[in-house]
């Protein structure tokens, strides 16, 4: 969404329209979805986190300061939230979930494997990022399923560009190095590159 479009939208929502405030929750709701369920594995966790953070934006729309993406706004109350449910529960992965599997018996024999193939390599490197610390976890998430630049996550986590970088960089080697040591999850990545 363009951010002129986005900022009318929140001054609108800001003023009472429920189609702006409509607007606003789907342009983002998929994405800090998919980051809330990407950080915690739990759909149930997830879909609670993201209903309340939007509950808040909305109610603290007069508050968004608009030199700041909205998104970014979005995602640290999110996080927030996250953070304070960690708390409450333990994280567990659910990949069929996640990843919106479905089986389906009038697909061929190759389509299918080619499918297992897919869903076994996504809970390798999903459980895999379960065991990356917090912050590196989220900084992978942020940058290559979001699409965030550097600036960006360095802005959301209040950290400089060059710590970003080198977490970015640790947390990958520390991603392949778990994925390495672990016959199985290894197993099912290495399916994908054959």
């Amino acid at each position: 969404m363009v951010k002129a479009r986005e900022h009318e939208l929140i001054r609108l929502a800001a003023a009472g329209d429920k189609g702006a405030a409509a607007a606003l929750i789907k342009a983002h709701q998929q994405s800090l979805f998919g980051y809330i369920m990407r950080m915690s594995g739990r759909v149930e966790i997830s879909e609670d986190i993201v209903q309340e953070a939007f509950v808040r934006v909305l109610m603290n729309l007069h508050r968004f300061d608009e030199r700041y993406r909205f998104s970014t706004w979005l995602f640290t109350i999110a996080k927030r939230l996250y953070v304070n449910a960690c708390q409450k529960h333990a994280p567990t992965f659910d990949s069929e979930i996640v990843n919106g599997w479905q089986g389906s018996s009038d697909k061929s024999d190759r389509a299918t494997i080619n499918q297992e193939v897919q869903s076994n390599a996504r809970d390798a490197l999903g459980q895999s990022l379960l065991a990356l610390p917090e912050h590196q976890r989220e900084i992978l998430i942020l940058f290559h399923q979001q699409d965030w630049p550097i600036a960006l996550i360095a802005e959301h986590m209040s950290m400089p560009e060059g710590t970003i970088k080198s977490h970015l960089h640790r947390g990958r080697r520390r991603l392949r190095d778990l994925l390495e040591a672990h016959e199985k999850l290894s197993a099912h990545v290495a399916e994908v590159w054959a």
